[in-house]
């Protein structure tokens, strides 16, 4: 089982709206405020362009505008190609102008996220994070810590999203535990280190363990700006970045 992804700056995105659909123009239509607007639109051109490409569709606009993005009654989306239910899990984030899309061609679970590297508060990881959590972030030497704040958030929002309850669940529902390669046990005494993970094909795994005994597994990876997360069930390889 494949696991593929894609990004898209909104400096890529056309200026017209002829890839939407009738239901979809409306809805960009009814939006009152332009950040919303601007991240809605570019979170779908981005996931109508992820879908074609993996259905081996072309990705002229009056081909995007047969394929349709649509919340469910979770809220996740789903997509329909010509009004029909297509057969592939897809889920979306979007960040400081750039969205992007997980696809896989199979009925799973799944859930991405990309994040900038932050500072984040003590008070912070007190309420959202768990204890566990917790006790390896106050490891984590000072140059890591924002690093591995930002992956185990992500990780977490990637998590919930596959469950489709997003942040309605509380996050310390979600315990993100990064491969215990390169994360020694909170009771070694040893020093937590994040190493880079780098380049546009180059993922680290990691876990997400779930209150209700749901286990994903997942990926991780950070470039210069941005840091991605992914979770899976059932399990895939590492994912596998589309050509734009």
């Amino acid at each position: 089982m494949d696991l593929y992804w894609l990004e898209h700056a909104e400096a890529e995105l056309p200026a017209d709206n002829d890839w939407l659909s009738a239901e979809e123009s409306a809805c960009l239509n009814g939006m009152r405020f332009p950040k919303r607007r601007a991240d809605w639109r570019l979170g779908r051109w981005t996931a109508k362009r992820a879908v074609a490409i993996c259905l081996n569709m072309p990705t002229q606009a009056r081909v995007l505008a047969e394929i349709e993005i649509r919340p469910a009654q979770s809220g996740a989306p789903e997509v329909f190609v010509t009004n029909q239910a297509a057969a592939l899990s897809i889920s979306l984030s979007h960040r400081a102008g750039v969205a992007a899309c997980a696809v896989v061609l199979a009925n799973v679970a799944l859930g991405c996220d990309l994040e900038t590297v932050e500072p984040r508060s003590d008070g912070f990881v007190a309420d959202y994070f768990t204890a566990e959590e917790q006790a390896l972030c106050a490891q984590a030497p000072a140059t890591d810590r924002f690093r591995l704040l930002a992956l185990l958030w992500s990780g977490k929002e990637s998590a919930l999203k596959a469950l489709h309850t997003g942040l309605r669940l509380d996050t310390r529902s979600v315990t993100v535990r990064p491969s215990a390669a390169f994360v020694p046990s909170t009771c070694s005494g040893q020093a937590v280190s994040v190493p880079t993970s780098s380049g546009p094909h180059l993922w680290s795994p990691l876990h997400a363990y779930c209150a209700n005994g749901q286990v994903f597994s997942g990926w991780w990876q950070e470039t210069a700006k941005y840091l991605r997360t992914v979770v899976i069930a059932p399990p895939s390889a590492s994912p596998i970045f589309l050509a734009r």
